[in-house]
């Protein structure tokens, strides 16, 4: 009788098991445990500073999902697991980087990416394995509109180098321009005059023709009267800086990184006597640039979407000062504008996930693609985040800061200075502000419209190569062209573009380590080896 209980006991207990194992089976996915998100960012090297702030942003966002019980992976709460990925400032880390994450950590996941020649390189490796990708920090359109790869799986939450140019032009020519004009009695008729340096890279590049089709597209009364470039990582800027200020430009626009902008401000302003109005791409919107540029980068301009210190009105405002409050918190110090973004893009992470209720990274690159969700800390165009059907790009609504002294902190804080509906102060024009040109020479120019209309110059360009004249006329800029007032100041640029076309070519690139060395890596260890062997 014992004997029969227990066996009827046993069958019950197996049975009550198997409907246990089966409810399980039904509501979450076999062998899920955690998600795993690859942070790609410069955690090292030139850019480390604004990567460190994309990576603690990403921690404080997976902490708070994390202490709501994680996210709901068809209908179980799973945690988020953070894995670094170091491009080290390069596109070689960059790849290595972004393989070990896929390869070795298998992520379901990634996001970030700063610098958009660094992702650039190493999306190829996400494309290859079809990981979806949310781009968080570079800022060039081609990441998602190339053609040589599948970018189906990449999502841009990020401002485009087409979008912050449009933004910072229409802002200068509303309200900067007037400023100018009405100080120095300028002419209308006058071209603002416009010089532009740029990092020498896919961002730069971008940045650079995002300013000619913002002049195009909204026929803007303005020309571009010097365009130099710059490697990365670069720290003295005082020769082509000294090139800009020859061209006589009313304003420059800079299109650098943290380090970089800080370096091109101080001696701008300090050593080389450019007394303009700097514009600064948004990604240098952070605390550790309103410490290093110091008093020299009064007055200045910055471009922006999300700022340590300045909130716009409206329906996010709590939020974003209860982001802040948790960040420095969590890390002793303010959030800049790619945290933000990298924060915003783990909550996306979730969401698409949890909307489609599984890991699988297709599915999860088809939610993404139809995703809707309330803006979080950064103002959004209509209020939403969502991927545009084309190149999946979200869509942000920019505004303009200057940079003001605060002399109870030391330091200059940004102000918003545009648009109208939630600037908090009025652009200043400084009193130490020196135009391109003196109004008697505006207005001889514009005594003669032929003569405002076209100008003979000295130039050279990259075919060229040898200073000429010619009579130019409209909007005559194209790349590598350089135009000049005299032949001295034309001879003067063209010799050091010369010398550093030389010394480029007289570098010899590293050679790649052939077979020949491999083969005696490869001896050198196993005689190690053999050594250790007989030691034993």
């Amino acid at each position: 009788m014992n004997k029969k209980y227990g066996i009827l006991f046993a069958v019950l207990v197996f049975s009550v098991l198997l409907v246990f194992a089966g409810s399980v089976g039904q509501s979450k996915e076999p062998g899920v445990e955690e998600i795993k998100i690859g942070v790609v960012a410069p955690l090292t090297g030139g850019a480390s500073t604004t990567g460190t702030d994309m990576w603690q942003s990403a921690v404080l966002a997976a902490e708070q999902i994390n202490a709501e019980g994680g996210v709901d992976v068809g209908g179980v709460y799973v945690p988020i697991t953070l894995v670094k990925g170091d491009t080290e400032t390069s596109r070689e880390s960059g790849v290595k980087a972004v393989t070990k994450l896929i390869t070795e950590d298998k992520v379901d996941l990634l996001i970030g990416g700063f610098s958009s020649g660094i992702t650039y390189a190493d999306q190829v490796i996400a494309a290859e394995h079809k990981v979806p990708f949310i781009i968080t920090g570079a800022s060039s359109p081609i990441v998602t509109r190339r053609t040589d790869i599948d970018t189906s799986y990449f999502f841009h939450h990020c401002p485009t180098t087409d979008d912050y140019p449009e933004a910072t032009l229409l802002f200068v020519n509303e309200v900067v321009k007037p400023e100018i004009y009405e100080r120095f009695n300028f002419s209308e008729d006058r071209p603002l005059r416009l010089g532009v340096l740029y990092q020498d890279s896919k961002y730069g590049e971008g940045v650079y023709e995002g300013i000619k089709k913002a002049i195009e597209k909204h026929n803007l009364n303005m020309e571009i009267v010097s365009a130099e470039k710059f490697k990365m990582s670069e720290t003295d800027f005082r020769t082509v800086l000294t090139v800009i200020k020859e061209s006589k430009p009313d304003v420059v626009y800079v299109a650098a990184f943290l380090n970089e902008q800080t370096l091109i401000v101080t001696q701008g302003r300090k050593d080389v006597g450019m007394n303009t109005i700097y514009l600064s791409v948004e990604c240098n919107d952070d605390p550790d640039y309103y410490t290093g540029v110091g008093r020299w980068g009064e007055y200045s301009i910055q471009e922006s979407r999300f700022s340590p210190y300045a909130i716009p009105s409206g329906p996010i405002h709590e939020v974003v000062e209860k982001f802040k409050e948790d960040f420095k918190n969590r890390w002793g110090t303010s959030p800049s504008m790619m945290g933000a973004s990298t924060y915003e893009g783990v909550y996306i992470a979730a969401e698409a996930i949890k909307n489609a209720g599984t890991l699988d990274k297709e599915k999860v690159r088809a939610s993404l693609a139809e995703l809707e969700m309330p803006q979080i800390v950064e103002v959004m165009q209509n209020g939403v985040i969502n991927f545009s059907s084309d190149y999946r790009e979200s869509k942000f609504a920019l505004y303009m800061e200057q940079l003001i002294w605060n002399e109870s902190v030391g330091e200059t804080r940004p102000k918003i200075v545009w648009p109208d509906s939630i600037k908090e102060t009025d652009f200043v024009l400084p009193d130490w502000y020196e135009p391109g040109s003196s109004p008697a020479a505006t207005a001889t120019a514009t005594a003669t419209k032929a003569t405002e209309e076209c100008k003979n110059l000295w130039y050279f360009d990259e075919e060229s190569k040898k200073c000429q004249q010619k009579e130019f006329c409209g909007m005559y800029m194209y790349k590598g062209l350089r135009t000049f007032e005299t032949e001295e100041e034309c001879k003067a640029a063209l010799e050091k573009y010369l010398r550093e076309k030389r010394e480029e070519k007289e570098t010899p690139a590293p050679e790649e380590p052939g077979f020949e060395a491999f083969l005696t890596i490869a001896s050198l260890l196993a005689i190690a080896y053999m050594v250790q062997r007989r030691r034993k």
